[in-house]
């Protein structure tokens, strides 16, 4: 049995392209901690402390992209990118199309278009008015370029080994995210700007909002946590049947979502209440996902206690459903009225970016990090644990101040009275949001110490307290 295992490990490490993982993994924390860092700094503009009045190019709304814009593309492209070159080759049995050039050049392009983006938007000014995608246009066509050549590096080794096989359910999610997400940036950032305008415009590009959440971070997160969780608990998923479940509703529901962040608007009503229904319908589908993971862990519900990188994963998917059922409600048109335009929505936004997706990548990096550098587990389990709580305690906070806040503001609008009276009614909020942000700041500073010892300190680490 041991010498099998070791084979395995073998073959698995020569798949496996450890140079593009850590390259990936590594910008991905990197540009985390400074989309971290940017909304702190938005969050002082409302604090009335903000540090940079008066220079242009730090104004806290160009700030504020830097913060929407770095997180999608910075952050979580690059995670998702670098975890994707180590599980796919793992459970095809293939490697990506091309290591050398193709990944290279996804790289490189990768952090190029970041980094255009940014300067575009601080220096220059330039951003579309497409929520979540205020990229300059003149740099969405590259995006595109980029997806299509990432479909060709890892749908080929998928490919492959669906000739074989039928494939696990990891290969669905990321085959339909593959697809997906070509189709989402062209829809989302070029029909609105070219070829539609006003409310149909904006219907559009509710596509593209709501869609890259649905069709590209969210197969891509659900596909890897069908990988890691099984891999780590070293058992298998409780039920193949409910993972496909979840899988089409996903497909047939979530496309649809997106015109619920348009409700009340001159939007067709038939499209707002498809909204409504669509949104409701994909509580299901998530549910049968979290059923799944939940029966999964039964009788092992321990490993939680020793083992980081799955508590992460764990506390994320738990995140994941409270933002689906909060989302089943405050879709319907009665909520609508009172916390639209308010923190609600910001608090929302927050547990499913950064407290669902964010601690599943985190969790899933702090398991592979360890083993590109020929070692069992991090370097500190304190400062693992340490980082795990305050990103916890902190997100966790954050939502449940800036969810007060919403409904404060909601019905204060509601009564009619003055719009000054929500701004300080609102200070409060603002206040603790700001402190629940240096919480989770410290915590991925933390974190990204324990990544640089981990690298950096002598080989054979051994795993402590049954840390697999």
């Amino acid at each position: 049995m041991a010498t099998a295992t070791t084979t395995g490990e073998v073959q698995a490490t020569n798949l496996v392209n450890y140079t593009l993982v850590k390259l990936h993994v590594a910008m991905g924390l990197l540009f985390f901690i400074i989309v971290g860092l940017m909304g702190f700094l938005y969050s002082l503009q409302l604090d009335g402390i903000y540090p940079f009045p008066g220079i242009e190019f730090l104004s806290p709304g160009r700030v504020r992209m830097i913060h929407t814009a770095g997180a999608a593309y910075g952050f979580l492209v690059n995670m998702f990118t670098g975890l994707l070159y180590w599980a796919v080759p793992r459970f095809t049995g293939y490697k990506v199309f091309d290591e050398k050039y193709l990944g290279g050049f996804l790289f490189i392009g990768l952090q190029a278009a970041v980094l255009i983006t940014v300067v575009a938007i601080l220096f220059l000014g330039q951003a579309d008015n497409v929520e979540w995608g205020e990229t300059p246009w003149w740099i969405d066509p590259i995006i595109v370029a980029w997806l299509l050549l990432h479909a060709v590096q890892f749908g080929t080794p998928i490919i492959k080994a669906s000739q074989k096989a039928p494939l696990y359910v990891t290969g669905w999610y990321i085959s339909a995210m593959l697809v997906w997400t070509p189709l989402v940036v062209f829809m989302g950032n070029f029909i609105p700007r070219f070829w539609s305008a006003g409310s149909g415009a904006g219907a559009v590009q509710s596509t593209f909002i709501h869609d890259l959440v649905g069709l590209y971070v969210t197969p891509v997160a659900w596909g890897l946590m069908y990988y890691f969780v099984p891999v780590i608990m070293k058992k298998p998923m409780w039920s193949h049947g409910l993972s496909l479940l979840g899988f089409w509703g996903l497909a047939f529901f979530y496309p649809l979502n997106g015109v619920h962040h348009f409700l009340w608007s001159p939007i067709p009503m038939f499209a707002q209440y498809s909204a409504v229904f669509a949104t409701v319908a994909i509580e299901f589908a998530v549910t049968s996902v979290l059923i799944n993971f939940m029966m999964t862990l039964r009788g092992s519900a321990e490993v939680l206690k020793y083992n980081v990188p799955l508590r992460y994963m764990y506390t994320g998917a738990i995140f994941y459903w409270i933002t689906c059922f909060q989302c089943a409600f405050h879709v319907t048109l009665t909520f609508q009225k009172v916390i639209h335009f308010t923190d609600w929505v910001t608090g929302h936004a927050h547990l499913i970016m950064f407290g669902t997706f964010g601690m599943w990548v985190l969790g899933m990096a702090e398991y592979v990090w360890p083993r590109l550098f020929g070692k069992e587990t991090m370097y500190s389990k304190g400062m693992s644990e340490g980082a795990y709580w305050l990103l916890t305690i902190g997100v966790i906070a954050m939502f449940v101040d800036l969810t007060a806040a919403g409904l404060v503001q909601g019905f204060d609008w509601i009564g009619l009275n003055p719009w000054i009276d929500s701004v300080n009614f609102s200070k409060p909020f603002w206040y603790f949001r700001s402190v629940a942000g240096i919480m989770m700041l410290t915590g991925l500073l933390m974190y990204a110490m324990n990544f640089y010892k981990t690298a950096t300190a002598g080989k054979g680490l051994e795993a402590q307290l049954r840390n697999a």
